[in-house]
């Protein structure tokens, strides 16, 4: 299963930041970059965490579906098919989940395209507004498809989990909230957690890379920090928090793409997508892409 083309998306500065827009804008990117059409998708996870008024129903994936166009009327629809969405909620590592999902569904031959949408916004529409709140208004997407090539695609998805307490957790406090909870958000981050998660992110890969056996030498890891630095690239400003804020469940198609950019491929065999968060869980999944 092979990444066919990515896509980002920021808010416009003129309107309240929506996660349905952000996910729209960034998958039709990628379909415009891919030259295929919304109808010819699917399946579509949707893998978003935090979201505009604390929205849970009905399921984002579905609005983001409609945003894009995919299969709205699967008999009237020039290429007729069954669309079906869902959401996948496991906060940094969603994107990841995503791919695993993705690829049985492709390997059974349940779709033959399958697009994943990564969006996060701050419930109260601006997350520039609120600089205690850590995260990006942000979306991405990856359109994924089967290869001819063996070699190509992602290799197993595996997930880690630390024997420890979390220190970063975000949530509704019920208690304070009165009568903002539509537009509210508790983010709870230990002092020192950014380093432990690193830490564990490094631990992460390290074992993956020795149980699928791969040279970590000859392999480009795509984790938070080139997510992050991406982000900066991509704003101007410091990729922290009350400076933009740091990308979220977008965080590995900001690094996928800030890869492709700069990577020599002489230099590197494939790449290794790393991501990690709350729990503390992490995820890892090995991935060469077509042609190298």
């Amino acid at each position: 299963m092979v990444i066919t083309a990515a896509g980002t998306a920021l808010p416009d500065p003129s309107a309240p930041a929506s996660v349905v827009d952000l996910a729209g804008r960034a998958a039709r990117g990628a379909l415009d970059r891919a030259q295929v059409s919304a109808s010819s998708i699917g399946v579509l996870i949707n893998v978003g965490v935090y979201r505009e008024h604390n929205t849970f129903e009905p399921a984002m994936s579905a609005l983001v579906q409609k945003e894009v166009g995919i299969n709205l009327d699967y008999i009237a629809d020039p290429e007729p098919a069954a669309g079906f969405s869902f959401d996948l909620m496991n906060g940094a590592c969603g994107v990841l989940n995503a791919v695993q999902v993705g690829q049985a569904l492709l390997e059974t031959g349940s779709t033959e395209r399958l697009l994943i949408t990564a969006a996060d916004v701050h419930p109260g529409g601006d997350a520039d507004r609120d600089t205690a709140y850590p995260y990006a208004d942000l979306g991405g997407a990856l359109l994924l498809e089967r290869s001819a090539d063996p070699r190509a695609g992602f290799g197993p998805v595996r997930h880690y989990t630390a024997d420890r307490p979390t220190d970063v957790e975000g949530y509704l406090d019920t208690g304070t909230m009165g009568r903002h909870g539509r537009t509210t958000i508790t983010v709870r981050r230990e002092a020192g957690h950014a380093e432990r998660l690193s830490e564990f992110a490094a631990h992460a890969a390290a074992d993956y890379a020795r149980e699928i056996g791969i040279d970590l030498d000859r392999t480009l890891v795509i984790g938070p920090a080139a997510a992050a630095a991406a982000a900066a690239d991509s704003t101007g400003a410091e990729a922290e928090a009350g400076a933009g804020g740091e990308p979220h469940t977008a965080a590995p198609v900001l690094g996928y793409l800030r890869a492709l950019d700069s990577v020599r491929r002489e230099d590197h065999e494939q790449l290794l997508f790393v991501s990690v968060g709350a729990g503390p869980s992490a995820a890892c999944a090995l991935y060469r892409p077509e042609g190298w």
